[in-house]
């Protein structure tokens, strides 16, 4: 007998150490942002992880059936929310995207990141096999991503309404449709690009134009880009060292606490910190796909994977937006960037995995469904 509780002992500990040790070095690199100080980031990093982690372990907890029940009403309750938005949303920044309701601002955007992901994939749990490779299979899917695409997208919010697509796409090719579905839709959106952005607000159309070639404006559209490329290169091999960074401190680095952290901390801890931090994501995206590929059950299997390649877009669409491979698009580097918006969406989706993960261990057991 194990002198170790049972229910310690199912505890995910592996996890659990990949996401602290991610967050904790994140609160060092805020702590350094800030100039050496732990207010204001650093502190309010740290217990949101302590809180949000919380929120996963009970989510982990919840039957993987109630997930699968819920998960079409949740799509609906958030998409009002989103209509919402429109109706009287609060406008910010030229952008209407939250709700007042006194005590806080929400964002419902945020939370169709996962719910999409899940109701995809209610969706073709439910399908039958035989209609896979039929246009039933497909126009469902399409119209359940493509409303909350279009409500996000006229707030205007490039960057989630592009994650949302990306997650109930990504459901749709792991569902088993035809590849040459995803080779037409490709070549059909390269078609429509330059009428697409004829539509873009003219800082969106800056942004992509300056993506292209980010000298032709260096103090100007492209200032961000500029300086996130001078303190990322600045910082070598082993960095400058912590809180020696002077693109950050100087306030050379826009944004260098939110969406342009990583330049913040490739400063300080150089390529070695870089590639430390990018193998613990890659740590975390190797058990979220293990957990996939040993679901049984089918609609485990889609979620699983799916809510892994969310929190992946929300790493590569950052690394490459910071590095000048990508158009600014505002996406945060999840447990660095300062905010909660991103670690709730994030540690929904990790609390949703374990859920599934857990259902795996127990699904022998009398009672287990599935």
């Amino acid at each position: 007998m194990s002198i170790v509780p049972e229910p310690l002992t199912q505890f995910p500990w592996r996890v659990l150490g990949i996401l602290l040790a991610i967050a904790g070095f994140g609160t060092l690199v805020l702590y350094s942002a800030a100039g050496g100080s732990i207010t204001p980031w650093a502190i309010n990093q740290g217990v949101r992880f302590i809180i949000f982690s919380c929120m996963a372990l009970v989510l982990s907890r919840i039957r993987l059936e109630y997930f699968a029940r819920f998960a079409f009403p949740a799509y609906g309750l958030v998409l009002v929310s989103l209509l919402m938005v429109e109706l009287i949303g609060g406008v910010a920044g030229g952008s209407q995207r939250w709700i007042n309701l006194g005590f806080m601002q929400l964002q419902p955007s945020e939370f169709m990141k996962p719910i999409i992901v899940l109701a995809v994939a209610r969706f073709y749990a439910l399908l039958p096999v035989g209609e896979i490779r039929r246009w039933n299979a497909i126009w469902p899917a399409l119209v359940l991503i493509g409303v909350p695409f279009m409500l996000v997208l006229v707030q205007p919010d490039l960057g989630t309404a592009t994650m949302i697509a990306a997650g109930g796409v990504t459901v749709m090719f792991l569902a088993g449709l035809p590849l040459r579905l995803f080779v037409g839709s490709g070549l059909a959106f390269a078609a429509i690009v330059p009428i697409a952005f004829s539509f873009l607000h003219d800082y969106q159309k800056n942004r992509v134009l300056i993506f292209m070639d980010p000298e032709s404006d260096p103090l100007g559209a492209g200032y961000h880009i500029s300086q996130s490329k001078i303190a990322i290169g600045s910082g070598g091999i082993f960095g400058k060292g912590f809180l020696k960074g002077t693109q950050s401190h100087l306030d050379y680095l826009p944004e260098g606490h939110t969406d342009f952290v990583f330049a913040t901390m490739a400063e300080e801890w150089g390529l070695l910190g870089g590639v430390l931090l990018i193998g613990a994501f890659m740590l975390l995206f190797r058990w979220g796909i293990g957990v996939s590929m040993r679901s049984q059950d089918k609609y485990a299997r889609l979620v699983a994977a799916g809510l892994t390649t969310t929190v992946f877009f929300y790493v590569a669409i950052n690394l490459m937006m910071v590095m000048g491979l990508a158009p600014v698009v505002g996406i945060p580097l999840p447990f660095m960037s300062y905010g909660g918006s991103s670690m709730l969406t994030v540690m929904l989706c990790v609390g949703i995995i374990m859920a599934i993960e857990r259902s795996g261990r127990q699904r022998n057991r009398p009672g287990s469904w599935g």
